[in-house]
């Protein structure tokens, strides 16, 4: 391709990468067997958790609501966004190369930035909560509105995915092939870079701003608003079952913004390896499970729906 041919011209007497090794977490076979037990359960709670929140909330006719419908499509998406890495970092670990092609990489951090971001939009449109005017939310939660915010999300990472990988992956690669994380992501491969990268960093910088900072800003301006109103609550069973969950969903969405965060705002921090790796794992990983288990496990709705559900697929074998 022409962006592969420059590419080449610019590495000189260097060959130009045509895959990357992935280093992972560690080379102790011991320890790798452990971590793909660890992942493997993780990963199948996930999908399990997601998965029940999409059956359920789909089949059962109380649930049709706008909430309802916006943790549908955020479970979507946390399928969708995990199946990105996880199985492919689950492969690795019991695998003795650990590599990825250059186009296999750039693909996958495609996804990942277009499902992140996608992420990052829904959550801050599922903070407009019902408690602050419940009357007026009613009104104007139509089906009509859900359904364009819900494809606003989603295609809100289209471009900033685009942009971010098209960008980093014409950056020559002439030197080192191994990525020192367990996925493509932006930051470990743009150190590989053998040019410089001021303005794609100014630019990932406008995106972190803007991807993730501003949407967490709304959330933040919705939860003081929800608080207030928790507060003026006359009945004090209401105000802590009110408060419990509430700071159940804050905490979810502040571990998946802020670790983020901690990654983007500055992608060539002289920050450990190994502590990097643990923050990608929180938003990567760890997020995508708690977040059906907050929804689901902790929802007296969601779990009345189970029991439906249950109920009438005994009553009709």
């Amino acid at each position: 391709s022409p962006v592969r041919t420059a590419q080449n011209m610019i590495c000189e007497n260097h060959t130009q990468v045509t895959e990357f090794i992935l280093r992972g977490f560690t080379n102790k076979p011991e320890m790798q067997v452990s971590l793909f037990v660890l992942f493997l359960v993780i990963y199948t709670v996930t999908l399990l958790g997601n998965f029940l929140i999409v059956t359920v909330s789909i089949m059962d006719p109380a649930l049709q609501t706008p909430m309802y419908f916006f943790l549908r499509n955020l479970s979507l998406l946390e399928v969708c966004f995990t199946l990105v890495m996880v199985p492919k970092m689950l492969v690795d670990l019991v695998s003795q190369r650990k590599s990825i092609s250059f186009v296999g990489c750039g693909t996958q951090m495609y996804f990942f930035f277009f499902f992140g971001s996608s992420e990052c939009f829904l959550l801050s449109m599922m903070a407009y909560d019902p408690i602050c005017n419940p009357l007026r939310y009613s009104v104007i939660m139509n089906r009509s509105l859900c359904l364009w915010m819900a494809v606003g999300s989603w295609m809100s990472g289209v471009p900033v995915s685009m942009l971010q990988t098209a960008w980093l992956m014409a950056h020559p690669f002439c030197g080192p092939s191994t990525i020192d994380h367990f996925f493509c992501d932006g930051p470990p491969v743009l150190k590989l870079v053998t040019e410089d990268t001021t303005m794609y960093e100014m630019q990932a910088l406008a995106s972190t701003l803007l991807f993730i900072m501003f949407p967490f800003s709304l959330i933040l301006v919705s939860y003081t608003r929800i608080i207030k109103t928790i507060l003026m609550m006359p009945s004090a069973t209401g105000r802590q079952k009110a408060f419990s969950t509430c700071s159940s969903h804050l905490i979810v969405v502040s571990l998946f913004y802020g670790t983020a965060s901690l990654t983007y705002l500055r992608p060539k921090s002289n920050q450990s390896s190994e502590s990097k790796k643990l923050v990608s794992l929180s938003y990567t990983v760890i997020t995508p499970m708690l977040n059906p288990i907050i929804y689901s496990l902790r929802n007296n709705e969601v779990k009345g729906a189970v029991k439906r559900m249950i109920t009438r697929k005994h009553q009709n074998p």
